[in-house]
């Protein structure tokens, strides 16, 4: 079956054999070139070792094309990486910093909605530092940690820890320590750090 072409089919291919016959009418064959080697005083010898230096030099030039497109894709993808990554921690930072506590207290092991502030290490006792944070992102975990600090300023105890995922914005949290008989009397203090920032902390005195 014949193809038939349209006017605008037949005009592109009368410019492209056009095109064709303008790049064969100025390509010369070896003996051309011989010829005009030997007009310029020049080896004609040489021409096949000058064709295959000039094919190596136009391979190394398209290879080196090639490979500026390489790393110019890769660089391109390291930034839009590296923008990616500091989108997102900007992003994380940002989450976590209205992350704050909305009540705080010590107990003992039974939790009676109190709030001690004096406490005998006679007894030996467990206390709890309980948090209520507010804020807290959903979905996510939280890398928690407390200090536990005795009168000299001194930090004599650090529990870290990461929550369970956050299924509300209002969480209830809790770190413990065990005073010893031979505590340190005076006023101690228990901080709550939330990857490294601080976000509560509580005074009581050991008796």
């Amino acid at each position: 079956m014949t193809q038939r072409l349209t006017q605008e089919q037949l005009a592109q291919i009368v410019t492209e054999v056009e095109g064709l016959q303008v790049r064969r009418e100025a390509e010369l064959d070896q003996q051309q070139v011989r010829e005009i080697l030997q007009e310029l005083n020049l080896p004609p010898e040489l021409l096949d070792e000058a064709l295959i230096q000039l094919n190596r030099r136009q391979a190394l030039e398209v290879q080196q094309h090639r490979n500026r497109w390489i790393t110019s894709g890769v660089v391109a993808f390291l930034v839009i990486l590296s923008a990616s990554t500091i989108f997102f921690i900007q992003r994380q930072n940002s989450v976590l910093s209205r992350v704050s506590a909305q009540q705080d207290r010590i107990t003992l092991v039974s939790n009676t909605g109190g709030d001690l502030k004096t406490i005998s290490r006679q007894t030996n006792p467990e206390i709890f530092y309980r948090v209520t944070l507010k804020d807290a992102p959903l979905g996510k975990k939280l890398a928690l940690s407390c200090n536990w600090i005795d009168p000299s300023g001194q930090i004599v105890k650090q529990n870290s820890y990461q929550t369970r995922e956050i299924n509300t914005s209002v969480w209830d949290t809790q770190c413990r320590y065990t005073i010893n008989p031979a505590a340190t009397v005076g006023n101690w203090k228990v901080q709550m750090l939330l990857e490294g920032r601080q976000i509560s902390d509580e005074t009581f005195e050991v008796k």
